[in-house]
Parts: C-alpha cells; structure tokens; sequence
C-alpha cells in the first residue's frame, strides 16, 4: 500500500551523527537539536524556491520598460525558470553524493541570494537573464533534493514534511507577489530595488545549512567500516549505502509510472511558470490596478498554504492519488473559464480556484516519494521526474508570450491553459496509481 512505501525505513547501517550519539550523555539533546535545525533550513529554504520568480511576475511590465523588452522575449524570460530546472536539476544527485545533501542545499542558497541581487543591476537583458539563471540553479538543485531529505530523515512523515516545506514554498511565493509592488512604492519605485531586496531572504536561508557543510558522503569502495564513522557524514547527506554505489541505478525512462509522474509534473509545471509570469497582467490588462494584481496573484498562490499541508497528508493516506488530480484539474479548468469570460468582475473567484489547480504541485511531490520505496530510489525519481518535467514546461510561457504578442489579447493564450489541463489529468491519474518504480525495474 501506499502508506506503507512512505514508512520504509533506511538501511540499518546508515546512521547520522545524532542517532549515533543518542545513547551517549547529550546524545539526545543532540539529535533534537539536529532535527529541529534540519526542519527550519528545509523550511526556509522552500521560503526562497519562488519568490525570484513571482516578484518579477509582479513587476514584470516595469521590468519589460526598463529592458526594453518585447512580448515574446518576455515569454523568454518567463521560460527561463523550468529551463534552468531542467538543466540543472538533474546535477543534484550526483552532487549531493559528492558533496553531501546538505552541503549542496547551502550553495544553492547562496546562488539564489547572489543572482537575485546581481541581476537588476547587471544592466541589459543578458545580464538580467544571467542573474536570473545563477538564483535558478540554486533553485534547481534544491528542487531536487528537498524530497530525498525529507525521505532519508523522516521516513515515517514523508506526508506531513512535504506538507510543511510545500506550505512554506506557497507561502514565499505568495509573499513575493503581494508585497513587491508595495514595497518597491515604498523604497522609492525602483523595480531594481523591488528585486534585489529577495536577496535578504535567502541569506538567511544559507545559516542552517552551515554546519552541514563539512559533512561527505562516504568515499565509494570505503567498506562498511566507512559506514560506522558517522563522524564523515552530514545529517543531509546521503546514505553510505548509496554513496558506495551499491544501489543499482534504476532505468527510469522504462518506467511507466516514472514518465507518467515525469509528464504530470511538467504539465502543472507549465500551469504554474504561465500564472506566475503572466497572471498579474492578464488582471492589468482587464483594468486591475497593478497593487490588486499583485494581491491576485498572491491569493492564487497562498492558497497552497493550507491546502500544500492537507493535500500530501491526504495523498498518503490513499491508495490512489488519482482522484485529487480530477479534483485539481476541475478547479483549474473553471478558473480559465473565468479569466476569459470575466477576468475583472470575478477576479478573486478565478485567483482562488487557479490557487487551488496550483497545488497539484505539493501533490507531485508527494508521488515523488510515493512511487519509489528507497532513499536512493526517490532521488532518482526526483531526478528524472523534475527534470524531464521542467523540458516538458518549457514552451508554455514563451508560447502565451507569442500568443498575447501577436493576438493582441488573452483568448488565445487562456484557450491553450484550458487545454493543457486535459492531458494533465489523465497523466496524473496513471501517476497516482499504488505502484512503485522498483517493481517495474524488476519486472
């Protein structure tokens, strides 16, 4: 069953410096202590896994002004996130064994709060594009590796910690889009300064992760000696058993439920990037003022706080996920409707069921877990399913961009969401499905 892969413990060899010392005078004390360090920077970092994309959605007619840019090359820009994701994302794995989870976590913070405060200022597009990209890897990598560590450190809660960092990521990126433009306004109007001020966040992002950074995998053909030196290895990183190469590799691309995930998570991918980059100025467009399409924006994207926590929870709980992949695809369906028919008069209606269709992302991420039974095999998973599904994302936005340019309006871009809600929810149903890639591999 389903609940029961989410429980499968790590191997009994694998042990962290704090389970090690738990027996020991403080040992306990020392675990809480590790536990409670890992959850805040898994929490903080999902703070920072959007808002450098929602904060330029929210300002991105001033950012279109100030650059130069035209419609499509802003279609552009708002492809670069999943593009980035793709590329990137697929480094994770083997830095993290290389270099240990934790270690790679922490300088993907630094890049986010890096590119985010070099960019506004790097002056034209291609220096804008470059900034984007270095905060993009950072998130790429971290992307990948939240559900490996949530399923090496929390086997028994894989639900309600996906839960926890999904509600931090839907609350961060909510954030970005109900307060850049009031406090861009308020520090004077600069875009520039409306940006960079993100930087902030992931600093602090960074210090939870700094005492994770020492920590290594075990060196491949170190023996299980290697093992019982927990001195070596970081709480983030991954298992010894994995870093010496005994876990085959799993031959995802013969996998139907990994391809079915790998496309699930691209089409509510492309669903995301489109609402984030151009939801706002759908609203502007209709007569919102640019501060309520922000507010529009954010409430889209905060109602993945509440139900980011109930929905993995749920997920878990049964033995196919299917049905919630319906429920999300009717609400996003609806919410199209509406930005077409009336996309001022009904407009917190349309943000609230398009902010419901949004958190089918939490959802693939619990799959992500789900679908696989070891540590060694999420991360694989993850792997392939993130950035196979962030290729697959990548035309959207820059297709509503070409769209919008040379249609003069949103009916064509909103017909093309409406329609890549269908295949979403039928690759979703086959993804939610109680197998796992395991079992496939060894048919």
């Amino acid at each position: 069953m389903a609940s029961e892969e989410t429980r499968t413990m790590t191997p009994p060899t694998v042990r962290s410096p704090a389970a090690h010392g738990a027996g020991k005078p403080g040992g306990a004390a020392t675990r809480a202590w590790t536990m409670r360090l890992l959850v805040l920077g898994i929490v903080l970092s999902a703070l920072n896994l959007r808002p450098a994309i929602t904060s330029l959605g929210a300002l991105l007619e001033e950012v279109r002004d100030g650059l130069g840019m035209s419609g499509s090359v802003a279609g552009l820009l708002t492809s670069v996130p999943p593009l980035c994701f793709a590329v990137f994302g697929v480094m994770a794995p083997r830095l993290a064994r290389r270099f240990g989870a934790g270690a790679v976590v922490c300088a993907g913070m630094a890049a986010i709060a890096t590119g985010l405060l070099v960019r506004p200022y790097a002056g034209g597009t291609a220096g804008f594009l470059a900034g984007s990209a270095l905060a993009l890897m950072g998130i790429a990598v971290s992307n990948v590796l939240m559900p490996v560590i949530v399923k090496h450190w929390f086997p028994d809660r894989v639900g309600s910690m996906t839960g926890l960092y999904s509600m931090a990521l839907a609350l961060g990126t909510a954030l970005a889009a109900a307060v850049t433009v009031p406090l861009t306004d308020t520090l004077g109007g600069s875009w520039q300064t409306g940006l960079a001020l993100w930087a902030g966040l992931a600093v602090a992002a960074v210090l939870p992760w700094l005492p994770f950074v020492r920590g290594r995998a075990t060196p491949p053909g170190a023996g299980e000696g290697a093992a019982e030196a927990p001195q070596t290895q970081s709480p983030a990183a991954p298992s010894a058993e994995h870093a010496r190469g005994e876990t085959p590799r799993l031959r995802m691309a013969r996998s139907r439920t990994a391809w079915a995930l790998a496309v699930f998570f691209g089409l509510q991918a492309t669903a995301a990037y489109i609402t984030m980059g151009w939801m706002a100025q759908i609203f502007r467009d209709a007569g919102v003022p640019a501060g309520t399409a922000g507010l529009l924006l954010a409430v889209t994207m905060v109602m993945g706080v509440p139900l980011a926590f109930v929905i993995p929870r749920l997920a878990t709980r049964l033995p196919h996920q299917g049905p919630i992949v319906l429920a999300l695809g009717v609400c996003g369906l609806a919410g199209y409707a509406g930005l077409y028919l009336a996309p001022a008069a009904g407009a917190w209606a349309w943000a609230l069921l398009l902010g419901v269709a949004n958190c089918a992302f939490p959802l693939a991420l619990t799959m992500v877990g789900m679908r696989a039974r070891t540590g060694p095999g999420v991360a694989q998973l993850s792997a392939f399913a993130q950035s196979t599904g962030y290729l697959i994302s990548i035309p959207g936005p820059l297709l509503v961009g070409v769209l919008y340019q040379h249609s003069g309006g949103w009916g064509l871009p909103i017909a093309l969401m409406s329609a890549l809600m269908i295949p979403q929810m039928v690759v979703g149903f086959l993804a939610g499905r109680d197998r796992t890639v395991e079992d496939e591999a060894a048919r």
